[in-house]
């Protein structure tokens, strides 16, 4: 039996009771149910090799994503700056904005997740972020990388009490 999706949730104080919180939240529980379809865990299964890429693993959710109201490498989310070329893998407008970056491969080793953070941050038509990393990645050499568990603490980092705030009203992370 597969386990459970894991999922985790940081949200940045002051704004917790928004209705907008409300709606992302309920969103996020709704992704989660997606991701844990059975035919959806086998798909993502297959995809989930070594040399495999996120973009496959956005294949297996995509038309999952968009019936939830997330559109596909959406275009001019960052027009106003000179990375204007910037795409999430998916977006939805609900709930003030979300991005939601899918990660595989380079999530630690390339710093994606930090990147997903950053795009969010800048984003004026985002203020929450969906990222969807794997639970463990095996690297060619067969070992286990513990993705989630190190992106569950970078993160974490953003929405501690001894730093400054980042434009980011929520993260939730979602581990495959």
């Amino acid at each position: 039996m597969d386990q459970e999706i894991r999922y985790r949730l940081y949200e940045r104080e002051g704004s917790t009771g928004s209705d907008d919180r409300i709606l992302v939240r309920d969103l996020a529980q709704k992704v989660i149910k997606v991701l844990e379809k059975p035919d959806i865990r086998s798909a993502i299964r297959k995809v989930h090799k070594v040399g495999a890429t996120s973009h496959a693993v956005q294949g297996a959710i995509l038309h999952d994503m968009e019936s939830l109201g997330f559109s596909s490498e959406r275009q001019g989310l960052f027009s106003d700056f000179k990375v204007s070329g910037i795409r999430p893998d998916y977006y939805s407008s609900m709930g003030g904005g979300i991005l939601f970056e899918v990660e595989r491969g380079k999530t630690i080793a390339n710093n994606m997740d930090i990147l997903d953070i950053w795009k969010t941050h800048i984003c004026k038509d985002a203020r929450h972020l969906f990222l969807l990393v794997p639970e463990v990645r095996v690297t060619e050499k067969g070992s286990e990388q513990r993705i989630f568990n190190t992106v569950e603490n970078r993160i974490a980092s953003f929405f501690g009490n001894d730093v400054e705030p980042i434009d980011v009203d929520s993260v939730h992370l979602f581990g495959y």
